[in-house]
């Protein structure tokens, strides 16, 4: 559905609509391990490591 949205709302024709949807996915990707990741790590359980302590 969201992605439906997106498509219609997309101007140009395909070949231009394909390339403003990879641009935008590329930037949310690039947003989420710039920003959202580092922001929630260290609230991760994945940092809390056992092995070797002792």
């Amino acid at each position: 559905m969201m992605y439906g949205w997106l498509w219609r709302h997309l101007p140009g024709p395909t070949v231009v609509r394909l390339l403003i949807a990879l641009l935008l996915a590329a930037g949310v990707l690039a947003a989420c391990f710039l920003w959202v990741y580092p922001a929630v790590a260290p609230y991760m359980p994945f940092n809390e490591t056992t092995v070797g302590e002792g």
